[in-house]
């Protein structure tokens, strides 16, 4: 419940902040109101791609990025199939610990329609994987039907993400279709995501690159299309082992030894109460104001899991606590720092300690990656911003509480500048939830959006 409350409270400073925000009602050019005409006309073709993915999805990512070859080769484009292992890549401002790289080559489709003169390139990315698909029994509706109900479309992975996948295929053949050829190229990108695919940087070591890129997901605040992804926290996983010992007796039962022995579990308690004590000073140090003013502070460090002992060992000295962190951080910090921080105070608070002093905490880092941000004066934020007003009529806004949004990758490995957006959707399987949907309408704009941003920067 406490979580709950506290998720609520946060949605309500991002939803008063929207409240406060200019909702400026804005006119159609000539040039995008018969651009949206005909991809309203359209809708029926447009939606169905999206149908095809969601029926392809029970079939596995190999007949998924099949499909979507199929489709970009439609659209006269120079279409690559590449099968890369992710073990193998390298990184820049960020990296993954083997152990949650599965050793398994992933399937990434690149399309690239030529521009005809020397305009700017533009890179949209998405990804196709979704959550295993194994858990389907809770669900009331066919999860790989692609079935509409009113303005809702249902799916497995349709929030999560093929609907980027769809949009901007449709979105390039709707430009195609009204006659426009752009003067820069153009590059889709269906590339996996989950399980530390690491599907953009793979492309990106391909030697792929771009002006800018654009990163096609339905937002997951509940706002949908007004919303841009231009910042994103940095985040870091990392896990912490102490040890303890158990008391030199042959008793099966510890416990009237246990002052003799070493409870891993107690030791453990010092090294929560240092990563408490460097988040409230990092809470009062440590200042970004989009975030600050969105979430109520700019950085937090989050305690997640505390194993020790055995379930049932009642009568026993746990000899081992694993304690599993993480940590947010805005643009600008980089994980050496943080590191060397989290690293400074367990060894601080280690040293103060008998027993840690000669036994030391463990420190492994899992997972990593700076944070980034685009500013909203930049010439890819302009872009995309006027043509979420040309779509919607008002004007869009950033939400700075996408913690290692995929936005960064482009930005990190190759210095491209990325922002992200994506139609409403919701009840996500990635989150345990069922019938998870999209919003056709919101689909529908989320093609407007990116045709018009082609259109505008491809110049």
């Amino acid at each position: 419940m406490m979580l709950r409350l506290k998720n609520i409270h946060i949605m309500g400073l991002v939803l008063c902040t929207l409240l406060l925000l200019p909702r400026t009602i804005h006119s159609q050019t000539t040039e995008a109101r018969s651009l949206f005409q005909q991809i309203d006309k359209n809708q029926k073709r447009h939606l169905n791609f999206l149908q095809q993915l969601i029926q392809t999805q029970k079939l596995g990512e190999e007949a998924v990025q099949e499909l979507v070859a199929r489709r970009f080769k439609k659209l006269v484009c120079e279409v690559e199939t590449l099968k890369i292992l992710p073990a193998t890549l390298s990184m820049k401002h960020q990296f993954a610990a083997k152990e949650s790289i599965p050793e398994v080559k992933r399937i990434s489709v690149v399309a690239k329609y030529k521009g005809t003169g020397s305009g700017p390139s533009l890179l949209l990315f998405a990804h196709p994987d979704g959550e295993d698909t194994t858990n389907t029994l809770t669900w009331t509706r066919n999860p790989f039907g692609g079935e509409v109900e009113g303005d809702k479309i249902y799916g497995w992975g349709v929030a999560d993400d093929l609907a980027g996948v769809a949009a901007m295929a449709e979105a390039l053949d709707a430009l195609l279709q009204n006659g426009y050829r752009p003067q820069g190229d153009v590059i889709l990108c269906s590339t996996p995501a989950k399980k530390n695919a690491q599907g953009v940087i793979a492309l990106l070591n391909h030697g792929i690159h771009a002006d800018a890129s654009v990163y096609l997901h339905p937002a997951e605040s509940g706002v949908g299309m007004r919303e841009i992804k231009a910042i994103a926290s940095g985040l870091m996983r990392f896990r912490i082992t102490v040890t303890g010992k158990q008391p030199d007796t042959s008793e099966p039962g510890k416990t009237a030894f246990a002052h003799q022995g070493v409870n891993a579990v107690d030791k453990a308690t010092q090294i929560t109460a240092a990563l408490k004590k460097l988040n409230e000073e990092r809470g009062e140090r440590i200042h970004h104001s989009k975030i600050h003013v969105a979430v109520g502070r700019s950085t937090n460090i989050l305690i997640g899991y505390i194993n020790g002992g055995n379930p049932g060992g009642f009568t026993q000295v746990p000899e081992q606590c694993v304690i599993g962190a993480s940590i947010t951080f805005p643009p600008g910090e980089k994980l050496s720092e943080i590191q060397s921080q989290i690293q400074t105070y367990i060894t601080e608070a280690a040293q103060k300690d008998e027993w840690l002093s000669v036994n030391p905490p463990v420190i492994e880092w899992l997972f990593g990656t700076q944070g980034v941000e685009v500013s909203d004066t930049h010439p890819l934020y302009l872009t995309v911003s006027d043509a979420i007003t040309q779509v919607t009529g008002e004007s869009p806004f950033v939400n700075p509480l996408h913690s290692a949004s995929d936005i960064r990758n482009p930005i990190l490995f190759s210095n491209i500048p990325t922002v992200g957006y994506g139609p409403l959707g919701g009840n996500l399987s990635q989150n345990g939830h069922h019938d998870e949907w999209v919003r056709v309408s919101d689909f529908m704009r989320s093609i407007k959006v990116t045709a018009y941003t082609i259109s505008q920067w491809c110049r």
